[in-house]
């Protein structure tokens, strides 16, 4: 039972502690992009197509068709 004492308030500094460390990383950005870095990393940094690929997956369209192949 005297172990619950100590515990119980470690537990809830660590909770609060994630809770903070995820509101932080909201507030700084990590995830304003998801899909960017996924896609990228598809497409060889030489490429003309690579910035188009990455226009696209952040929702950016252009007028134009890039040819595909």
């Amino acid at each position: 039972m005297p172990a619950l004492y100590v515990m119980i308030p470690i537990a809830i500094v660590i909770v609060a502690l994630a809770i903070w460390l995820f509101f932080w990383a909201v507030d700084s950005g990590q995830y304003d992009d998801m899909d960017g870095p996924a896609h990228s990393i598809l497409f060889d940094d030489e490429d003309p197509q690579h910035q188009a690929g990455i226009e696209e997956a952040a929702g950016k369209h252009h007028d134009q068709d890039a040819p595909r192949g």
